[in-house]
């Protein structure tokens, strides 16, 4: 299927193929039959691509302090590194869809195939969208007026905070898509509405619409115009629709508003206000969240979980019911706003009007039919890659890797990790394609697809690297097993005991009735130059050693993946193994006994990221891993402290390693952070070609893990 992507790198915009996208629980696969393109945000967007990049970085001055900080602990160049991966991946376009339920994912109920449906999908010729992100259109309303609902949700949403009630007049700064909309909602509510704009044509538009104007090209006075609107009271309330750097639309809002007036931020402007303005008339100011309550909430939007009507009238999901039903009954014309129609394989001239090319308002792309293209050929989940790369950039060695997961980890490291080995890249899978599309081209795949179950079923294909989100890490590994695949899986290698028990009766079955295949976690720090040198320093002595690992981990949002225990299991779980695996490859003796830690409970905090765990080896040796997110960026993220013999090594954020007291060695600086990432793939490619064992016997793997599950029982 072909979508639009846009390069954030150079600004270009790419008509791509791309996989279809699998159904996922609680989502609709829709195939797409019109969709809108944004003229604000989608233009901001082209804009910010073609921008270079001191430009980018002025833009987004807490990107730059982000980076600053990174720079910091982990060096120049692993964060230039990182900050072109991030540019260098496509982003895909569009939000205003409208398009036939091909398929109804588990735990959908509501909908059906055949649906005319509108979602904020994007523009694909096939999109997969949670089900609360989409909403029937009536019979009586066109494809065309249907891809404006999305719009009209986020003019509703901020009338809605705006509370207008009937007689009440309010002015609409800036006449865009969203400004026309909400011209009309407002005058639907019986309000009389001023709009103020630049663009005559804009103006014209809304004076269609029975909203009196303010052209301020023509040095037209707002104020004086929303005193003679309210009839010299001020206005009761203002929406700002537009998009700008300046603070000159809160300042004129201000000034317009009577007392206790009501002032909503809808679009982007600067936000510098002045004290006086509000204080004295005791205004109300608010910025309205794109469509509605839901937005942005996990819990809404991708586990389907509705909020109760009675306590949350309009959800996102509700107010594009609201918009389609103002359609309905005529009471919404989009019609007017319509400036260009182009089919979808004129995108690049449709982004060309959008960059700014000429006068654009609403420009819509229409897709195939079903005739012109079928079903059967959109809804293809594996595509080849046409790229021309020759035969040594893919790799030619006898470990043909398959990859289930193309997110930021696995571009940014772990691909480019095993494609230093020998190793030949036959496919990559992604849920939705995209990403799997760029590792696929920039890193030399031969194929790119959603469906993952392909790859254990490809007899060309005898390894597996999993980096998936961790709840799916067990059963991939389990199906991979069972289909003979070598696997490496980024930690966790479970989540709980009952994924990890699988896990060891499918490898021990194996291994009893043949040669089981490799398993390999990605514990990467046991193979770093500086811990490998620490080791080999280690091995002289014949005393127990005593560990100090300090993990400055950073606080990540409690409503983040990672921190839900279904789905990442929590940061011990998730990454807190890493250190516990490292503690256990130099004490080079099995963990005893476990002691664990955290944070006293507090309302509104994650305990389980702060957190001391004490673990006791079987030579006598100990260690401690102090895993904290409560620390501050300019502390070193990881430090490693090693006491023993009247010795001790100091290792900072695998880049610096000192020693105190060692004879002959004073210290051992990189130039740039190497946590072993490339050293672990190499290590496990060379087994592989071996048929050696594991570079980590499995009974470590699954000591490491079950440690960590320890450790989290105690914590509670």
């Amino acid at each position: 299927m072909k979508q639009i992507l846009q390069n954030l790198n150079n600004g270009e915009t790419e008509l791509a193929d791309v996989p279809c996208p699998r159904t996922k629980v609680g989502h609709l696969l829709i195939r797409t039959l019109a969709s809108l393109v944004s003229a604000g945000t989608e233009r901001m967007l082209v804009e910010f691509g073609k921008a270079n990049i001191m430009d980018k970085a002025r833009q987004q001055p807490d990107k730059v302090r982000m980076v600053l900080d990174k720079i910091k602990t982990d060096g120049l160049m692993p964060t230039l590194e990182a900050v072109r991966n991030k540019l260098d991946q496509p982003l895909p376009m569009g939000y205003c869809n409208v398009g036939v339920v091909l398929e109804v994912g588990a735990g959908v109920s509501g909908f059906s195939v055949g649906d005319r449906v509108v979602s904020n999908g994007k523009h694909a010729e096939v999109v997969c969208v949670p089900k609360n992100l989409c909403a029937k259109i009536p019979d009586v309303v066109d494809d065309d007026a249907a891809a404006f609902t999305v719009i009209g949700a986020i003019a509703l949403q901020g009338i809605r905070l705006g509370k207008p009630t009937l007689g009440e007049t309010f002015v609409v700064t800036g006449l865009g898509l969203i400004g026309l909309m909400a011209v009309q909602l407002l005058r639907a509510h019986g309000c009389r509405v001023l709009g103020v704009d630049f663009d005559p044509l804009k103006l014209e538009l809304a004076r269609k619409f029975g909203v009196e104007t303010v052209d301020l090209a023509r040095g037209g006075d707002p104020i004086a115009a929303a005193l003679a609107t309210s009839r010299g009271r001020g206005v009761d309330g203002v929406l700002i629709t537009a998009s700008t750097k300046s603070n000159e639309p809160v300042h004129q809002a201000a000034l317009m508003c009577r007392k206790r007036g009501r002032i909503v931020l809808v679009g982007v402007t600067g936000l510098e206000l002045s004290r006086a303005d509000f204080y004295e008339k005791e205004l109300s100011f608010q910025v309205s969240c794109s469509y509605g309550p839901g937005r942005y909430d996990p819990l809404y939007e991708e586990s389907g979980q509705d909020y109760p009507p009675g306590f949350v009238r309009w959800t996102e999901q509700r107010n594009f019911e609201a918009v389609l039903d103002m359609f309905a009954d005529a009471r919404l014309d989009a019609k007017p706003l319509i400036s260009h129609r182009f089919m979808l394989d004129q995108a690049e001239s449709a982004y060309k009007l959008v960059g700014g090319g000429g006068e654009s308002l609403g420009i819509l792309l229409r897709y195939s039919n079903a005739a012109e293209n079928p079903d059967s050929e959109l809804l293809k989940r594996t595509i080849r890659l046409d790229r021309p790369r020759s035969e040594a950039t893919r790799g030619t060695g006898s470990v043909v890797i398959g990859f289930i997961g193309s997110g930021n980890y696995a571009t940014q490291v772990l691909i480019p990790a095993f494609k230093r080995t020998s190793v030949k890249l036959k496919s990559v899978a992604s849920s939705a394609g995209v990403s799997g599309v760029h590792a696929g081209r920039k890193y030399g795949f031969e194929e790119t697809t959603t469906d993952s179950q392909s790859l254990f079923s490809d007899a060309t294909i005898n390894t597996v690297v999993i980096t998936t989100r961790h709840d799916s890490h067990a059963r991939f590994v389990t199906q991979a097993l069972k289909a003979g695949k070598h696997v490496f899986v980024e930690k966790p290698l479970a989540l709980n005991r009952q994924e990890l028990k699988e896990i060891e009766d499918v490898y021990n079955d194996l291994g009893a009735r043949h040669s089981a295949p490799l398993l390999m976690v990605g514990f990467n720090r046991r193979f770093a130059p500086q811990v490998q040198k620490i080791k080999s320093l280690l091995a002289g002595v014949r005393e127990p050693r005593s560990f100090i690992m300090t993990v400055n981990a950073g606080a990540i949002p409690p409503d983040h993946w990672t921190q839900d225990k279904l789905v990442g299991g929590g940061r011990i779980i998730g990454e807190g193994c890493h250190f516990i695996d490292l503690l256990r490859f130099l004490a080079g003796s099995p963990i005893v006994s476990v002691q664990a830690m955290a944070i006293a409970a507090r309302s509104g905090i994650v305990r389980d990221d702060k957190v001391s765990i004490n673990l006791e080896f079987g030579d006598g040796s100990f260690g401690t891993v102090h895993y904290l997110a409560n620390g501050h960026k300019s502390f070193p993220k990881e430090r490693l402290e090693v006491f023993c013999a009247g010795r001790i090594l100091q290792l900072d954020n695998f880049r610096k390693l000192r020693g105190y007291g060692w004879p002959g060695f004073v210290k051992m600086n990189l130039w740039r952070q190497d946590k072993g990432n490339a050293a672990c793939a190499a290590a496990f490619v060379q087994a592989v070609q071996g048929s050696e064992q594991s570079p980590i016997p499995f009974e470590e793997l699954v000591e490491v893990t079950r440690v960590s599950f320890d450790a989290m029982d105690l914590i509670g």
